[in-house]
């Protein structure tokens, strides 16, 4: 059976509003429709399941105990993903998520980082990997930059550190990622 996305919208319309009844089925049926998308970004955040499905379950109870401050001004998929994002980076706050501070007398040349076209070129799993490894702060910044797509005047909101710092950040671990990823290459770790 195919569903017209007018359905579609309309269905999720009515679990939202049943959910505002506190019904239960009704939050079970968004929980299995964006658990798996929340989940994601979740750990794309954290980089631990077992965070990443401790926080997502907390977003959801948030979710569903806010639900009457949803308007309908986004789509209500956006409108979670921001709670899950928000929960996300509360949780590294807490364990002390340091961000390094932009030095004022910082060339324009590490700010900017490698060539965007190198780090593309790069395959995605190999880079995942090294993401996992950088220190919490840089892999916040690269997290939300890259998996989630805010911009830097976005994460500086949420991480309430300033944009400069947030591209600073991002250059940084950027050439820290490439710098691990050509050690591999040049020790025959990975395909030239």
């Amino acid at each position: 059976m195919i569903f017209s996305r007018d359905k579609v919208q309309k269905d999720l319309q009515n679990l939202v509003g049943l959910c505002r009844k506190n019904d239960k089925r009704a939050q079970l049926a968004l929980y299995n429709q964006y658990a798996k998308a929340m989940y994601n970004v979740c750990l794309n955040i954290t980089h631990k399941p077992s965070d990443a499905e401790e926080i997502m379950h907390d977003g959801f109870i948030s979710a569903f105990q806010h639900i009457n401050s949803y308007k309908g001004e986004v789509s209500f998929g956006a409108w979670l993903k921001k709670i899950m994002v928000n929960k996300s980076v509360d949780f590294l706050r807490k364990r002390v998520v340091t961000f390094d501070e932009l030095n004022e007398n910082i060339n324009q040349a590490e700010v900017s980082g490698p060539e965007e076209s190198e780090f593309n070129t790069i395959q995605a799993n190999q880079i995942k990997i090294e993401i996992a490894k950088l220190p919490e702060g840089y892999r916040t910044i690269v997290s939300l930059y890259l998996f989630e797509g805010y911009d830097h005047e976005e994460i500086a909101q949420i991480l309430n550190i300033s944009a400069s710092t947030s591209r600073s950040q991002y250059a940084r671990a950027k050439s820290l990622i490439l710098k691990n990823l050509e050690n591999k290459k040049e020790n025959g770790f990975i395909a030239k």
